[in-house]
């Protein structure tokens, strides 16, 4: 009855399930979710493997409705894995929206089950991949669960290689992380964990092994001691449904280390970015208010200047007409002044001058005959 007393009750819990190609991921999401229903908690489930066929679970949210692998391969000329990740990245673009519709259902569900595709590097390195994961663990408490087949790990090579893998998904998403050895109805899963605690059983196996990559495998089981002292490992059968309450308590403590070690960093981070942004808007209004009072100095400037040319263009424009009228009253008032008698003798011809004195000097003449 682990997964009935959810451990979050205000944030559900989102658990991002990966793995290598058949190790059995899609089937543990199957089991997990008819668990949870047993349990009368019905998870939230998201598919976002856009090349599955027929999904043996009900999806509430299913990217091969948003996105159409084939037709994506089609469009941009690419292959399966170039199409998974495209549509990834298509979908990555309105996972905002899904965001939405987990905090609607957050009081219903108190689990989000994530199936990713079947090819784990395409969800693990590509830029929509931590989009998604960091937008989830943003949120919500968040646990990546890495699936293995414990079947095809009785290898000691195979198994390091599993491990190393696990380890960089761990570094690289950094969140809570469990190890599900599933399968465990085929092979038990405890020479795997005798494996991990124990390094001189692990060196035996690898002796029977005489090629260079044991050498590898050797050297590198001392570098992951650590990773594995602090790794959470739990066996699965997802085809019998064993294992699962061990499952939640795992996930529980996995929760726990969420919010007592990724929260505060998640919050620390997102108090940061907003500091930045603060810093970056009042430097902005402060640049503003800098080129407005510039603006303003240069107004007083030229309205205190006593040269008609520093006058702003309202101001000339009001003072136009005013200037017009009063040359032209000046030059009416030059005309007014003008002889115009004067200006008439001015322009006669001499010879019309000397018609009216010898005209006068005849008058004289007549009125005087005496002289």
């Amino acid at each position: 009855m682990a997964a009935a007393s959810g451990p979050a009750e205000a944030s559900p819990v989102c658990v991002l399930v990966l793995g290598m190609a058949g190790s059995g991921k899609t089937t543990f999401v199957q089991r997990l979710a008819a668990h949870l229903h047993g349990q009368r908690c019905p998870p939230y489930v998201i598919n976002l493997d856009p090349a599955v066929h027929d999904l043996p679970f009900p999806a509430n949210i299913d990217i091969r409705d948003t996105v159409k692998y084939k037709e994506v391969m089609k469009q941009y000329g690419l292959g399966p894995n170039g199409g998974i990740v495209t549509s990834l990245n298509l979908f990555a673009t309105r996972f905002d929206q899904v965001m939405k519709f987990i905090e609607k259902r957050q009081n219903a569900s108190k689990y989000v089950i994530i199936d990713t595709p079947g090819q784990i590097e395409v969800f693990t390195w590509s830029a929509s991949g931590t989009i998604i994961t960091e937008a989830l663990a943003s949120s919500f408490p968040s646990v990546v669960v890495y699936v293995m087949d414990t079947s095809r790990s009785t290898n000691p090579i195979t198994f390091m290689s599993n491990m190393l893998y696990a380890c960089s998904i761990l570094y690289k998403t950094k969140l809570p992380f469990i190890v599900v050895m599933n399968k465990t109805d085929i092979i038990d899963h405890s020479f795997a964990v005798e494996w991990m605690q124990d390094f001189e059983t692990f060196q035996d196996a690898l002796n029977q092994e005489t090629s260079y990559v044991s050498n590898l495998t050797r050297s590198m089981s001392l570098v992951l001691d650590e990773f594995y002292s602090s790794l959470k490992v739990v066996g699965v059968s997802a085809v019998l449904g064993t294992g699962l309450d061990d499952f939640f308590v795992q996930l529980s403590k996995a929760v726990d280390e969420y919010e007592r070690e990724y929260r505060p960093e998640y919050e620390r981070l997102r108090k940061t970015l907003e500091k930045a942004q603060n810093k970056q808007k009042r430097e902005q209004l402060e640049h503003l208010w800098k080129d407005m009072g510039s603006v303003c100095m240069q107004g007083n400037t030229l309205a205190g200047s006593d040269d008609a040319s520093a006058m702003g263009p309202s101001e000339l424009i009001l003072t136009r007409g005013t200037l017009d009228e009063e040359e032209e009253e000046e030059r009416e008032s030059d005309t007014d002044d003008i002889d115009h008698e004067v200006t008439e003798e001015s322009h006669e011809e001499p010879a019309f001058r000397n018609f009216m004195q010898e005209t006068r000097m005849k008058y004289q003449r007549r009125s005087n005959p005496n002289e």
